[in-house]
Order: C-alpha cells, then sequence, then structure tokens
C-alpha cells in the first residue's frame, strides 16, 4: 500500500468537528467553551459540520447515517479543512464505513483524528486510501481543564510538529468522570510503562480500541497486518480481563498476525480490574507472542491523558522505550 501522510497544521488552519457517532449535544457548553479556546490558544480555527447539531437522534444517539456521512465528506472536500477532529465516539461508527466516498478522501488527504468507537474510521480510511490517520484525543477531550498538558503536548507534536516524538510515560493519570466536576479530580500517580517482554522491533501502526478493531476481522476495512506491525490496542471500562483475552486471540487467529512484530497495550480503566498480573499471565500463556517485545500501561485508550499514535505511521520499540514517527 502507498501511504499518504496528511499536512501538518499550522497557525491559521481550520479544522472542522464531525460526529460519526453520537452528537455533540452530549457534550456541556463548558466542555465545548475550553476545547475552543485550547485550539485557538494554538493558532487554529474551529467550525462544525452542519449536522453535528442534529436534534433528531436515534437509539443510539447518533444522527442518520446520511447526515453523519455528509459532514465527513464535506469536511474533506473543503480545502480550507486541514484537519477534522470528531466530537466523542459511541458505538456505530462502523455503520459508515461502506458509505464513505475514500476517493474523495484520498484526493484530499488531510488530519483526520480521534479514538474509541472511532477506531472503526480511522483503520477503514487507512485501509482504503494508505491516508495516515490518528488515534488521539476527540474534539471533547482538550476540554479537561485540569489534567490536559501531557495529551496537548503529544498531540501537538505530532499534528504540528516535524520529527519523531520519544515518548515518555505520564507523571500521573485519572480515570474520573471529569466532565461532571471540573475542579473535583482525582489523579493517580503513574508507575511508568510495563515491559512485558523486553526487545526491539519497529514497524507500521495499527490498531485502537481492540473492541472496535475485532469488528472489522474479516472486512476490507481491516488493514492488513503486512511485514513488521507493531498493534496497538486498548479496551474500555466495560471490558474485563476475559473479554479482553478472547479479543485478543480472535486477532492472534489471523493468518498475517505472524507478521507483528511488536504489541502496545493501552492503560486499563479501574472498573476494568486488569491488573499487570492479568497481563502477564495472559502473554505468558500466547505462543504467537512469545517473541514480541511487548509494553503495556500506555497512555492511551480510555483514561486520562491521552497520546496522539498515527495509525499508518512507525513505531520504534526499543527494550521498554517507545518512539512514534509520523
Amino acid at each position: 500500500m502507498e501511504k499518504i501522510i496528511p499536512a501538518k497544521l499550522v497557525k491559521g488552519d481550520e479544522i472542522r468537528v464531525v460526529a460519526p457517532a453520537r452528537g455533540i449535544k452530549i457534550i456541556g457548553q463548558e466542555t465545548r467553551d475550553i476545547a475552543a479556546k485550547r485550539f485557538a490558544a494554538m493558532g487554529l480555527k474551529v467550525t462544525f459540520g452542519k449536522n453535528t447539531t442534529d436534534e433528531n437522534w436515534d437509539r443510539m444517539g447518533s444522527s442518520s447515517i446520511e447526515k453523519r456521512v455528509e459532514d465527513i465528506h464535506d469536511a474533506f472536500a473543503d480545502r480550507n479543512v486541514k484537519a477534522v477532529f470528531t466530537i466523542i465516539g459511541g458505538a456505530n461508527s462502523n455503520q459508515l464505513l461502506p458509505y464513505l466516498d475514500y476517493n474523495l478522501i484520498k484526493a484530499n488527504p488531510k488530519i483526520f483524528c480521534g479514538f474509541s468507537d472511532i477506531t472503526a474510521l480511522l483503520n477503514g480510511i487507512y485501509a482504503m486510501t494508505g491516508l495516515e490517520t490518528y488515534s488521539g484525543p476527540h474534539f471533547s477531550s482538550l476540554g479537561m481543564l485540569k489534567g490536559c498538558d501531557y495529551t496537548l503536548e503529544n498531540m501537538q507534536k505530532m499534528l504540528l510538529n516535524d520529527g519523531p516524538n520519544r515518548v515518555e510515560a505520564s507523571a500521573e493519570w485519572s480515570d474520573d468522570l471529569w466532565f461532571l466536576d471540573q475542579q473535583k479530580r482525582e489523579f493517580i500517580k503513574n508507575d511508568g510503562y510495563w515491559t512485558l517482554h523486553n526487545g526491539k522491533a519497529a514497524g507500521t501502526l495499527v490498531g485502537g480500541n481492540l473492541g472496535t478493531f475485532v469488528l472489522l476481522l474479516g472486512t476490507k476495512y481491516r488493514p492488513a497486518f503486512e511485514p513488521d506491525t507493531i498493534l496497538f490496542i486498548e479496551d474500555t471500562e466495560g471490558a474485563n480481563i476475559a473479554d479482553f483475552e478472547r479479543n485478543l486471540q480472535a486477532l492472534l487467529y489471523q493468518p498475517d498476525f505472524a507478521n507483528v512484530n511488536g504489541l502496545l497495550i493501552g492503560r486499563f480503566q479501574k472498573g476494568s480490574k486488569v491488573s499487570r498480573e492479568d497481563l502477564e499471565f495472559i502473554v505468558s500463556n500466547k505462543r504467537e507472542l512469545k517473541n514480541l517485545p511487548i509494553i503495556a500501561n500506555v497512555d492511551f485508550g480510555h483514561s486520562t491523558p491521552l497520546l496522539t499514535i498515527p495509525v499508518g505511521g512507525t513505531a520504534i520499540l526499543d527494550n521498554g522505550n517507545i518512539t512514534l514517527e509520523k
């Protein structure tokens, strides 16, 4: 596959916010205002897809497929727009994959950023066009008043700056419902990366939210595990150790998994009750993982802060150290 790397953002650029799953009314006004100010501080102009405020939600908390697709197409077709950010995740962005105009997207490459349920679009777009996408903060993620510095710093390194990003573990993390009370926060000291297997590897990044990524198995929207693939996966609070293990096993069954030469695992939320010992047990019982460098408790997933990880970009794993390249 010929890869397409979107241009970096510069001051004065316009970003478009779209809602591939849930709409903007789920986001409080304070959160919206803080996020908009954060982008403005970077010199970026924020505009919204015309259907993001649609009040005609379906049972999934979304507008129609047609309206969600229209906003994505409009964003890619608009030459003034240099990046597309999702408002938030949800549960049904994979519905959009057959309806997207991949020729339009390929002809107008630009940054596309989000995470969680948006994993379906990040990987689908990359698989169908070769366009590098970004598993990183939603627009709403930047509406966090406190504890956002690490997320912002790493987003800017990937989307605005050139050169590799040697990723250091955050000093602290949080798993609280920050959007309900921006002042009352709980931060937890980070004990750093968990190196489950030492070793060195370099390759192309694919992955994201595990529960969403496995929905792409058997479809053309799942990027092939080409030689020297680095897989990165995380899961939600609702996924326990058994859910994680069986979904991981589904990936190991893929004929091209033999091309994966490294694994990154994002931080688990407290509610999942997944420990380092749990992960060590799983890894020790997977012969397919025996010789792979594996680093867990990395700053991506459904806790905060968040890294920005390029789907289709390059990762270098070096005995517990991580470098991301665009």
